[in-house]
């Protein structure tokens, strides 16, 4: 039973990233495809890094924090990276509530400020 590699194109198109971004997440030691030549090639394991790589993306983790949370699985097992990642959960959960409340506060300023402009805009209008 052959496993399904993906080549630097398709891993590409599979998720819909850049070249650079690719060859950067491997520059920092992200993925480790294999090489034959000049060519690379990503398996079931790096497909799968991937996935976790981009959906700690979509939550707002550093590349560096994820590196450093893959690595655990190597080295220590499951266990361990399932509690890393409660801990870095966790943080940025209060980060982007943080987040939330500043841009919420932000949101009613920029309101008042509209409807200010749009009174005054009115009142210059009639007068």
């Amino acid at each position: 039973m052959s496993e399904t590699k993906l080549s630097f194109k398709e891993m590409c198109a599979r998720f819909d990233v850049t070249p650079r971004t690719l060859r950067y997440y491997e520059y920092i030691e992200l993925l480790k495809p294999e090489k034959e030549g000049r060519n690379r090639f990503y398996g079931p394991r790096e497909v799968a890094r991937m996935t976790l790589i981009l959906r700690g993306r979509r939550f707002g983790f550093a590349l560096e924090e994820l590196r450093q949370w893959l690595l655990i699985y190597e080295k220590q097992g499951t266990k361990p990276q399932l509690d890393a990642f409660v801990d870095m959960a966790n943080r940025q959960l209060g980060e982007l509530t943080k987040q939330r409340e500043e841009l919420a506060v932000t949101i009613e300023d920029l309101k008042q400020l509209r409807d200010e402009a749009a009174r005054l805009a009115e009142d210059e209008t009639k007068a």
